[in-house]
């Protein structure tokens, strides 16, 4: 039996099979157990490891249907629509499932029904059945009024009002029933009984397109799963080429005989329906693979699909056998997808302009795939020179610096020991601090930069931070970085 501290007492909260026969139950105070059952042998209850548990479950169920949910904590509800014939039917699909986590050593119980309220009611009060479509109604009658689900209070009263069954509900009229237990009760009465469907929410949005190859025996031989899986990218590509589209992300699942699901996800820069191109990024994801595919007892299904699309245009080659701006743009995004496929998704990155005054927040770098809403960059006047620099200090580097006035520009600084006469400068540029972004409330002084040139041509971005007799602290100098 597993154990938690539940309003301020150590409570049950599951019990195996011999423990619920000896009448002890989930909710009951340990101190009660222990005077049924005096030996009684308990642990303590680890959520996060069943919610993990239920979770892998669930994607060992995917094998079945890609509409998989999460029900509570102890349950799954898959859409089997269309899916049944594929597994001998019904009652095969069922079977199947249930095999499929007994090798994870779970005990299970189950049911197909019309709609996901009665499979589940079904499931617990009727494990087994399979209930034909349009006959919930019929078949719901005898289930007890538990399978509503509801409060322990609203089921006592039930019980006590002579309503001891779905069928007693059934012919009592539903206004009646709101009015005296509420909306519950003929909320659910009416999707169990399947006159109401709510679809699943499945753990993951539904493919885009899918094409999946299931093995009579467990397969252990990887060239021989790649050269399956490239079989199902030529199914793919072809599909997506039928809907004039390309993918711009695609996951190989692995599924594994013991339950175990490996998941493979391949970004690409621009919509690709390439399949060559697309089991070279695969193969090299595989390869770069920090742990390795462990095939165990063998791979059982192997499943490909498009998670992301967008249209992609056929490029047209010009006359003279050139390549226009479209093919140079697919060539530089091959490049960034096998660097991405070897090296991961989060070393590949790209320069962004950020919509910001803050010349330390205008500018970054992001996730080359990452889908982002980028600033223009600014335009440089014609003829000026540029107004930023190229190169930025991490940390801008203080100097020591010596003006005629407070406010004018240096005269000569220091910098790193050398000392640096100017020739030249420009500005100031003031800068105000973004003080929105402050943490504690106190917004960082105020920058005044200068663009200067020293005696021997080089060009430094410079700065004052803080103001002469204004915010508190004596103004310090600072080199933020180099023009070329």
């Amino acid at each position: 039996m597993l154990v938690a501290k539940e309003r301020g007492a150590l409570r049950l909260v599951a019990v195996d099979g011999a423990a619920a026969a000896l009448g002890l139950a989930p909710g009951m105070a340990l101190a009660e157990a222990r005077a049924l059952v005096p030996d009684v042998a308990t642990a303590d209850a680890a959520p996060e490891a069943d919610a993990a548990l239920l979770r892998g479950s669930a994607e060992a169920m995917e094998i079945f249907t890609p509409l998989v949910a999460l029900r509570g904590h102890d349950g799954l509800v898959l859409d089997v629509t269309g899916c049944a014939h594929l597994f001998g039917g019904e009652r095969g699909l069922g079977a199947a499932a249930r095999r499929r986590l007994a090798r994870a050593g779970l005990q299970t119980q189950g049911a197909i029904a019309g709609t996901p309220e009665a499979a589940w009611a079904f499931a617990r009060h009727r494990p087994g059945s399979v209930t034909p479509p349009g006959g919930e109604a019929a078949a719901a009658r005898g289930l007890p009024v538990a399978a509503l689900e509801q409060d322990e209070a609203v089921t006592l009263a039930l019980v006590r009002a002579g309503l001891r069954s779905l069928g007693d509900l059934a012919d009592r009229p539903s206004p009646v029933l709101a009015a005296r237990f509420g909306e519950g009760v003929t909320t659910a009465l009416r999707r169990i009984t399947g006159r109401e469907d709510i679809r699943v929410t499945p753990l993951r949005p539904p493919p885009v397109i899918m094409a999946e190859r299931h093995f009579q025996e467990p397969f252990a031989e990887l060239d021989g799963l790649l050269a399956v899986l490239e079989r199902l990218a030529g199914d793919v590509t072809a599909a997506l080429e039928a809907r004039g589209a390309g993918g711009r992300a695609f996951e190989a699942a692995f599924f594994r005989a013991d339950g175990a699901v490996r998941h493979l996800v391949v970004e690409t820069a621009g919509p690709t329906r390439d399949a060559a191109a697309l089991m070279r990024l695969i193969r090299l994801r595989i390869e770069a693979l920090a742990d390795p595919l462990d095939p165990g007892f063998g791979f059982d299904a192997l499943r490909l699909v498009v998670l992301r699309g967008e249209a992609l245009e056929v490029a047209q080659p010009d006359l003279a056998g050139g390549r226009d701006a479209r093919e140079e743009a697919r060539a530089l995004a091959g490049l960034v997808d096998r660097l991405v496929a070897r090296f991961g998704r989060e070393t590949v990155r790209r320069f962004v302009a950020r919509d910001s005054h803050d010349p330390v927040r205008a500018g970054g770098t992001v996730p080359w795939l990452e889908e982002t809403d980028d600033a223009p960059w600014p335009e440089p006047e014609p003829g000026q020179p540029p107004a930023r620099p190229l190169t930025l200090f991490g940390r801008p580097q203080p100097i020591d610096v010596l003006a005629e006035v407070p406010d004018s520009p240096p005269l000569r600084f220091r910098w790193r020991r050398v000392l640096h006469e100017v020739a030249r400068a420009e500005g100031p540029e003031r800068i105000a601090p973004e003080w929105w972004r402050a943490q504690d409330g106190t917004p960082p002084p105020t920058r005044d930069y200068y663009r200067v040139e020293d005696a021997a041509g080089h060009r430094f971005w410079i700065f004052r931070e803080g103001l002469y007799e204004e915010e508190g602290t004596p103004p310090r100098w600072f080199v933020h970085g180099l023009f070329a």
